[in-house]
C-alpha cells in the first residue's frame, strides 16, 4: 500500500503572535484562545486534547482525553486509575498535552507533572455525569483485553440491576488528574511556513520566561 501525500498543503494566516503583547502568564493566553476557538460554530469538541505518558513498557504512547476544567494550577481531566494512562502516570507523571484547533490555525503543546486531584472534587464532577456514564465506569475494565462486546454488555447490565433506585457511588479507582505545567508553546500558522511559536517556561521564582522559536 502506498499513498503520496507530499502534495497536502495549506497556506496558513488567520492570524499572529506576538511575544510583545501577550499576557506575562499563559494560563491567560490559553484561555483567551480557548474563548476564541470555542466561539468558533465548525469547531467541535474543542476541550479534546492528545494526552502523552511514558507507557509500563517504556514506549510513549498518546491518546486523546477530553478537557475538563482549567485553572490557574493547570488542566483538569478524568480516567480510570487502573488504566494504561493511569498506570503510567503512576509510574512517571511526567506528561505532556496538545491542543489542535484547525480553523484558527493554532496549536498549544503542554509539559507538566500529573497528580491526583482532591477525592471530594472527583466525587462532584462524577456526581454531574449522565447515569449511563457513571454506570460504565464500573462496567469497563478499561484498557484490560477483554473476551468480548458481549461481555462489556453485560457488566453495564449487572451494575444497571446493582445500583436500580440508587445513586450511583463514584468507583475509588476512577477520578481526576490535575497536569500542572512546567513549559507552554503556542503555535500560531503563518505564511511561507513562518509559523509563529512562543513558548513559556515556568522558572524557579514561579515567573514564566517568555521565548519565541524558530518554526
Amino acid at each position: 500500500m502506498e499513498k503520496d501525500l507530499s502534495n497536502y498543503r495549506k497556506n496558513y494566516q488567520k492570524s499572529q503572535l506576538d511575544e510583545n503583547t501577550i499576557p506575562e502568564n499563559p494560563m491567560e493566553l490559553f484561555r483567551d484562545w480557548f474563548y476564541e476557538a470555542e466561539k468558533k460554530e465548525d469547531c467541535i469538541e474543542v476541550n479534546a486534547m492528545s494526552l502523552a505518558t511514558q507507557s509500563t513498557d517504556d514506549f510513549p504512547r498518546i491518546r486523546v482525553v477530553l478537557l475538563k476544567k482549567f485553572t490557574w494550577e493547570g488542566f483538569i481531566f478524568y480516567t480510570n486509575y487502573n488504566s494504561e494512562k493511569g498506570k503510567a502516570i503512576e509510574k512517571d507523571n511526567r506528561v505532556s498535552l496538545a491542543f489542535f484547533w484547525p480553523k484558527m490555525e493554532r496549536q498549544i503543546i503542554i509539559k507538566g507533572f500529573a497528580e491526583k486531584i482532591a477525592e471530594n472534587l472527583s466525587d462532584g464532577y462524577f456526581e454531574t455525569r449522565p447515569r449511563g456514564s457513571q454506570i460504565g465506569a464500573w462496567a469497563s475494565p478499561q484498557s484490560q483485553v477483554i473476551p468480548s462486546k458481549k461481555y462489556l454488555e453485560e457488566r453495564f447490565v449487572k451494575f444497571e440491576k446493582e445500583f436500580e433506585g440508587k445513586e450511583v457511588p463514584r468507583p475509588d479507582f476512577w477520578g481526576g488528574y490535575l497536569v500542572k505545567p512546567v513549559e507552554i508553546e503556542f503555535w500560531q500558522g503563518r505564511p511561507n511556513r513562518l509559523h509563529d511559536r512562543i513558548r513559556y517556561q515556568l522558572e524557579k521564582d514561579f515567573n514564566w520566561k517568555k521565548e519565541r522559536l524558530g518554526s
